[in-house]
C-alpha cells in the first residue's frame, strides 16, 4: 500500500483480523513495558496505593485515639474554679493550665485541644446561685482542636447536671423531677458502614490510580508515536485500521486493568499496617471486597483508555496531549465529589455517570451491601458505549492520517 491511497490489500477473514490485532497488541505492550515511566507508574500507583492510603488513615485515627486516651483538658484560669477541677478529676481527666499564648497556638494549629476559659469570679458567682459564663475556645481551622469541642462541652454539661442535682437535693426535691423522659441513642449503622465513613476516600484513590495508569500509556501510544514518527509507518502496514485501533486500545486497557487489579489486591496485605485497633476491627477488606471493586473498575479502565486515546490522537506532541488530557483528569477527579457534597446520599442517576457510578458502588462494597446485577449491567453498558465512541473517533482520525 502506498501513502495517500487506501489499502489495496484484500480483506481477510475474522481469523486474519484477529491475528493482526494480537500483533499490534503485542507490539504496544512490549513498548509499554520498555517505558520506564509506565513501569514506575504501575508500581507506585498500584502496588503502593493500598498500604499508603491505609497507613495515612490509620495514622489519623491513631492520633485521635491517643488524644482521647490521654484524657487531658486545657483550662485558662485553673485556680479560679476548684470545684470544676475536682469534678473533672473525678471523671479521670488530667487538668492542665493553658499556655499564655494559647490563642495564637490554637490559630496556628500548634495546640491540639480546645481551651476552657474560666472567669476570675467563677466560684463567687456559683456560691451566690448565679450562672458564671465559661467559654470553650477552639478554631474551626484547627481540626485537632475542633474535634475535641463536643467532648469538652459534654464534660461541662455533666458538671451542670451535678450541680443542679445537688441544689435540688439540698431543697428536698428529687432530681428525677427534672427528667420528663429518658432518651437513649441507637446507631443503625453497621460496623462496615462506620468503617466506610472512615475509609471513604479509598475508592477515590483507587479510581485515580487507574486513571493515571491509563493516562501515560494512552498518550504514549497515540501522540507519543506521532511525535517519534512511528505512527505513519505503522499505518502503512497492511494491517486494517480496526486491528490497529483495537490493538492499541487493548494494550492501554491492559495496563489500566493491571493497575486496577494490583491496587485492589494491595489492600489485602495493607491491612497489616493498620496502627489503630478500632480501624483494624472495622475495616475488613477481603477477597469478596476486592472482587466487588474489580467488577466495577475493569469496565471503567477500558472506557478511560478509549477516552484518553480519543483526546490525545489529535495532538502532535506528548506535551500537547498532556495538556488536552487535563480536561479528562479534572472531570474524573471532580465527579466523585458530588457524593461528598450531596446531603441526600446516593441518587439513581449517579449510576449513569462513569466514575461517579464506580465510586458509589465501591462504597456500597465497603459498607457490606450487595451490588445488584442491574447495577453492574448499567455501569458496564455506559462504559461500553463510552469505549465504542472513543475508539470510533480514534479510527476516524487514523483513517484521516493515512490519507494525508
Amino acid at each position: 500500500m502506498t501513502r495517500g491511497t487506501p489499502s489495496a490489500v484484500p480483506r481477510r477473514g475474522a481469523h486474519g483480523a484477529l491475528r493482526q490485532t494480537w500483533t499490534v497488541l503485542g507490539k504496544e505492550l512490549l513498548d509499554a513495558l520498555r517505558d520506564r515511566r509506565t513501569l514506575v507508574m504501575v508500581l507506585l500507583s498500584s502496588v503502593a496505593i493500598g498500604p499508603l492510603v491505609l497507613v495515612l488513615i490509620s495514622a489519623l485515627i491513631s492520633g485521635i485515639e491517643q488524644r482521647a486516651e490521654a484524657r487531658e483538658l486545657m483550662l485558662a484560669g485553673v485556680g479560679h474554679a476548684p470545684t470544676l477541677v475536682n469534678h473533672l478529676q473525678r471523671q479521670t481527666y488530667a487538668v492542665r493550665e493553658a499556655p499564655a499564648d494559647w490563642e495564637q497556638q490554637l490559630q496556628h494549629s500548634k495546640l491540639a485541644d480546645p481551651v476552657v476559659v474560666i472567669p476570675p469570679d467563677f466560684e463567687a458567682r456559683l456560691a451566690r446561685g448565679e450562672a458564671p459564663e465559661v467559654e470553650v475556645v477552639g478554631s474551626s481551622a484547627n481540626q485537632r482542636a475542633s474535634s475535641g469541642m463536643r467532648r469538652v462541652v459534654a464534660l461541662l454539661e455533666g458538671y451542670n447536671r451535678e450541680q443542679a442535682m445537688l441544689r435540688l437535693a439540698v431543697r428536698g426535691v428529687s432530681p428525677a423531677a427534672l427528667q420528663a423522659m429518658q432518651v437513649h441513642e441507637r446507631d443503625l449503622a453497621s460496623p462496615a458502614a462506620r468503617a466506610a465513613q472512615i475509609a471513604g476516600m479509598v475508592p477515590f484513590f483507587v479510581l485515580m490510580a487507574v486513571l493515571y495508569g491509563a493516562l501515560n500509556a494512552a498518550l504514549d501510544t497515540t501522540a507519543g508515536e506521532r511525535e517519534r514518527g512511528s505512527l505513519e509507518p505503522l499505518l502503512a502496514n497492511p494491517a486494517s485500521r480496526a486491528a490497529v485501533v483495537w490493538g492499541k486500545w487493548g494494550a492501554v486497557a491492559s495496563v489500566a486493568m493491571l493497575i486496577a487489579i494490583l491496587s485492589c489486591l494491595s489492600f489485602l496485605p495493607g491491612q497489616w499496617l493498620l496502627k489503630s485497633e478500632t480501624l483494624a476491627a472495622l475495616f475488613q477488606f477481603g477477597w469478596r471486597e476486592a472482587a466487588g471493586f474489580l467488577a466495577v473498575l475493569l469496565p471503567l479502565a477500558g472506557a478511560l483508555a478509549a477516552l484518553l486515546m480519543a483526546v490525545a490522537i489529535r495532538s502532535k506532541t506528548f506535551k500537547e496531549a498532556q495538556a488536552n488530557a487535563t480536561v479528562v483528569v479534572l472531570a474524573v477527579s471532580m465527579t466523585p465529589l458530588i457524593t461528598l457534597l450531596s446531603q441526600e446520599g446516593e441518587q439513581a442517576w449517579h449510576l449513569w455517570v462513569p466514575a461517579l457510578a464506580q465510586v458509589a458502588l465501591m462504597r456500597r462494597v465497603l459498607q457490606g451491601q450487595a451490588i445488584g446485577g442491574f447495577d453492574i449491567a448499567l455501569t458496564l453498558a455506559t462504559c461500553a458505549v463510552l469505549t465504542v465512541l472513543g475508539l470510533a473517533y480514534v479510527a476516524r482520525q487514523l483513517r484521516a492520517a493515512a490519507w494525508r
